[in-house]
């Protein structure tokens, strides 16, 4: 590795978050959404001495290309691609959901009640998930968030945490 190369790479890693997503930019001619630092600095050390020294052998790119599959690669599909699709209906998610029993749950059927802000608001215990206010929901975390609209752990927001 050349000097020059190690003080590129030295100088990577004194910069802040911000500038290496310009760095980002500049090496790969692309933006980068990633905020997190190491990542950045070892794709772009990548880009550098892939530049610097060249990159993969034809014959190892044809095999990453044999290997690869690019719809494969994708788990999740571009943003404007997962409005244009259908939906599936509420009965179709309600059908796929599923909670493994959990000890500090009550039994099937049971409801679950606390006052939140002067109301009370009660949870069915269901075999598959909880219904409050006619909907159903895949865990209480998810019916804590319907009924504050922020974040909160079902299980400390309705008093079952302690219970084994």
């Amino acid at each position: 590795m050349s000097l020059n190369m190690k003080k590129e790479l030295a100088a990577l890693e004194k910069m802040t978050v911000g500038r290496l997503q310009e760095r980002y930019v500049e090496v790969f001619g692309e933006p980068v959404r990633s905020r997190h630092r190491q990542y950045l600095i070892r794709r772009i050390a990548w880009r550098l001495q892939a530049n610097a020294e060249g990159g993969l052998s034809e014959r190892a790119r044809r095999r990453a290309d044999e290997l690869a599959n690019i719809a494969d690669v994708r788990v999740t599909p571009p943003r404007a691609a997962r409005v244009e699709r259908d939906e599936p209906s509420l009965a179709a998610k309600a059908a796929r959901v599923h909670v493994a029993a959990d000890p500090r749950l009550p039994h099937v059927g049971s409801q679950i009640t606390r006052k939140h802000k002067g109301r009370t608001v009660t949870v069915t215990v269901l075999v598959d998930g909880f219904e409050y206010e006619g909907e159903r929901y895949r865990s209480l975390s998810a019916v804590a968030k319907a009924v504050t609209g922020s974040h909160i752990n079902g299980f400390r927001f309705f008093g079952l945490e302690g219970r084994a």
